[in-house]
């Protein structure tokens, strides 16, 4: 029987197991569904350096809506045009790795093919999933040495990497708190959330006019219908659905079907939730909640008190470096008894800040959140 020799596969061999690699980690990914290279996606994947002044570096540019107001009628256009403007920022960049290892043959008696598989798959899904939990902290806002339910990261080193500093809280005018007592959103405070403050379709209303008036770029779903994508915890979901009046609406559309406005349109360049008058609400275990967190560390004035943080997002709600094909490393212990395998990415994110012409302020571009009991 022919065995196979870890060394003795090519460069080009191991580039094929990391295309392979990436590509079943992008199918599992969730994020990676509201991807794209142009301004017009939720995640702007930025795939090519920039050689800047400083060296090669990912570069994300967003070019400003035209502030001025032209001319009228005859008077003179030539020499009152507008510049146009735009703002630069640097997506700092990381390598992230895992690796398998047998303890040798005699402990797994299986074929050194078999182990090669079976690596593969769980090194693309600790890739997609991880790439997820981080994408996911850095639209909350929330520090990489956190868990997204809310519980800490022990022996990890992913505060080390070189876009964790980047990670920043939810700016004044993109952060707030549903008041579930008097119905309305309020100024964000974590330690006010109580037991009422459940997410409801009065919320869901208030949060999309929120984002109009803020002039947050929605994104344009397949039949040109124009929107947002919302995502909350499975406990969230639950607590909605949960919701009198969110029921009432959603039975209601059921029954007259497609033709009904309030819920004309489709998936904005993701995944399909509950399509509800330009809000595509999606269920993700990712989203950063606080079920994992210790009783004195959650929300609420004790402490106790369990919640999510809402994400509503448009275009380019977060920037996502994604350089190069993930590395296939193969090699052999101990005299070639004990294999071992390992993957390795560069990859970085940051959620794009820019000063808004509209509000004279520097705010998130592309998210505004809400946090909510669960």
């Amino acid at each position: 029987m022919a065995v196979t020799n870890f060394a003795a596969l090519t460069s080009e061999q191991l580039t094929v197991w990391g295309r392979d690699l990436w590509r079943a980690a992008r199918n599992v990914s969730f994020l990676n569904a509201f991807a794209g290279t142009g301004p017009n996606s939720m995640v702007q994947r930025i795939t090519e350096l920039k050689k800047t002044r400083k060296g090669a570096r990912a570069v994300m540019t967003l070019v400003h809506d035209l502030e001025g107001d032209g001319v009228v009628g005859d008077n003179q256009l030539e020499g009152n045009e507008e510049a146009m403007k735009s703002s630069d920022i640097v997506v700092n960049i990381d390598q992230i790795r895992h690796a398998n290892r047998l303890e040798g043959q005699m402990a797994d008696q299986r074929s050194v093919v078999e182990f090669r598989g079976n690596s593969k798959n769980v090194l693309q899904y600790w890739l997609a999933d991880r790439l997820d939990q981080l994408g996911f902290l850095t639209l909350s806002g929330v520090d990489y040495s956190l868990r997204p339910n809310g519980s800490t990261r022990i022996g990890s080193q992913f505060p080390q990497l070189e876009f964790a500093g980047d990670v920043s809280a939810p700016t004044a005018n993109r952060h707030y708190r549903w008041d579930g007592t008097n119905k309305k959103m309020v100024t964000a405070n974590t330690g006010n959330i109580a037991a009422a403050d459940l997410p409801s379709w009065k919320m869901l209303v208030q949060l999309k006019a929120l984002a109009v008036d803020s002039y947050i770029k929605p994104l344009r779903g397949e039949t040109g219908v124009q929107g947002y994508n919302v995502f909350m915890s499975p406990d969230g979901i639950a607590a909605l659905k949960q919701d009198t009046d969110f029921m009432t609406v959603w039975k209601d559309a059921m029954q007259r079907g497609g033709t009904n406005p309030l819920f004309k349109g489709t998936k904005l360049g993701g995944t399909s939730g509950i399509y509800i008058d330009g809000l595509n609400i999606l269920e993700y275990r990712h989203v950063y909640n606080t079920k994992g967190a210790a009783s004195g560390e959650k929300w609420g004035g004790s402490g106790t008190q369990d919640g999510q943080r809402v994400l509503l997002c448009g275009a380019q709600a977060l920037g996502f470096a994604d350089i190069g094909t993930p590395r296939w490393v193969e090699k052999d212990f101990d005299y070639d008894n004990s294999p071992g395998i390992s993957a390795a990415k560069i990859v970085g994110f940051k959620k794009p800040v820019f000063p808004s012409i509209y509000s004279g302020t520097t705010e998130d571009f592309g998210v505004v959140c809400v946090d909510t009991a669960i």
